[in-house]
């Protein structure tokens, strides 16, 4: 009799629990209840992420908002259609390089040796398009090899032989940077071809006004796109999505934003071909890093080497082929800073750009731990370096001055981080 109270009891429980499982799953995902309320629920969500510790790059956008207002207030020149421009290519450079230090930070690891690699593969073009007379094209393709024989290189002596990456870079650094001042010889400096394919990376713009436009449109168009189908596979799968109206505001934002951009590239010369070169990477990365298996087993590296491996990821093959990219994008990004000067010299790579490279990643929201981030952050981050040295050199300060803020910005940003991370394991989000 008391087995039958006990089946029974253990039967009313289980009816009770399976009435309550809908409810339990429901409340799982709160995004569904967020859109319910409006207004109110995206207020009161936002209000939860920033408790948690969840700023994403609104940090960033505030503060480079501030740079800009600030020597705006002091320079009317700074935001002119004329510096506008030349900021956006100036930046092309770094960003590029910095692009690849996103893969390696995502990785928890650092690449010293970016800037050394940059000089390597301009030195390398140079010697081979103007001292031996190659086809530019070629020459271009195999100066882009050499930085990613040197990543990939720095990547097998870490993963398989196991020397700590800021140890096998440094070492990268100094070997690459004697390697570059090798081949350039007693001269130390090689100009490039005016009407050469490297110099027109940084010297060619779109002058018809279409151009700008056009590229607004189908940066537009393509997010919306995107964004719908997207939503659409997910509701297929039952996977909780964007409702269309918040698709639509964001497009419209992104619209203001582009065409706004457009208005002032379309004001000085045009469409300047760095930016859009710049721009279609940035989109083939993030779509790499967010779209394929690839790039979540890199995300899964950085939160944890040892659970990765367990899951039968290729721990040796992903670090490697990281490294190589690294070296690949500071190969391309050496490109777009010879063409900026049209020569390379013994300079490149040197001094402070290496600092300012991962300033660029870290600044702009890639964590400094692993795990964190995206190849957009080196866009957000060079603009804020690149803001602050235009705005100076506007002023006249001197370049130690420059050091020194373009450091009080890098230390902040490290300190949000730091703090962000503390947040949410506190709100169990870590």
């Amino acid at each position: 009799m008391s087995i039958d109270k006990t089946s029974t009891a253990a039967e009313e429980s289980s009816v009770e629990n399976a009435d309550a499982a809908p409810a339990a799953v429901a409340a799982v995902d709160p995004r569904l209840l967020v859109r319910e309320q409006g207004f109110a629920g995206y207020l009161g969500e936002f209000k939860r992420k920033m408790k948690a510790g969840d700023l994403g790059s609104i940090p960033v956008v505030v503060g480079l908002l501030i740079i800009w207002a600030i020597f705006t207030s002091l320079n009317s020149n700074f935001l002119t259609a004329g510096n506008f421009s030349d900021m956006s290519v100036a930046m092309v450079g770094t960003g590029m390089i910095a692009v690849g230090i996103v893969f390696v930070l995502l990785l928890g690891e650092i690449d010293l040796s970016v800037g050394s690699v940059s000089g390597v593969a301009g030195a390398t073009f140079a010697v081979l398009s103007v001292t031996h007379g190659m086809n530019e094209i070629l020459a271009l393709v195999l100066a882009i090899l050499t930085g990613t024989a040197a990543g990939a290189i720095h990547g097998f002596v870490f993963a398989r032989i196991g020397v700590p990456a800021f140890a096998v870079t440094l070492a990268g650094l100094l070997f690459w940077q004697g390697f570059m001042l090798q081949i350039l010889g007693d001269n130390g400096t090689i100009n490039l071809d005016s009407d050469g394919v490297v110099v027109k990376l940084t010297s060619y713009y779109f002058s018809d006004v279409a151009a700008a436009y056009g590229l607004a449109i189908v940066v537009t168009a393509g997010y919306f796109l995107s964004a719908f189908f997207d939503n659409r596979r997910r509701e297929s799968v039952g996977v909780p999505s964007r409702p269309l109206n918040e698709i639509i505001v964001r497009t419209v934002l992104l619209a203001v934003l582009a065409f706004a951009v457009a208005i002032v590239f379309n004001q000085y010369k045009g469409l300047p071909l760095a930016v859009v070169i710049f721009l279609a990477f940035l989109l083939l990365t993030d779509f790499v890093l967010r779209r394929t298996a690839y790039g979540r087993k890199i995300f899964a590296l950085g939160g944890s080497v040892e659970a990765s491996r367990r899951a039968g990821i290729n721990v040796e093959l992903v670090r490697i082929s990281v490294f190589a990219i690294a070296g690949t994008f500071a190969a391309i990004g050496g490109l777009f800073v010879a063409s900026k000067i049209a020569s390379a010299n013994q300079g490149a790579g040197t001094g402070e750009f290496l600092m300012n490279v991962i300033a660029a990643a870290v600044i702009g929201g890639t964590s400094l731990f692993g795990g964190r981030g995206r190849t957009w952050d080196a866009l957000l981050g060079v603009m804020v370096i690149i803001s602050i040295q235009y705005g100076l050199a506007l002023e006249g300060i001197a370049s130690p001055v420059q050091y020194m803020i373009t450091g009080g910005v890098l230390l902040a940003t490290v300190v949000i981080d730091a703090v962000t991370r503390k947040t949410q394991k506190t709100a169990g989000r870590a």
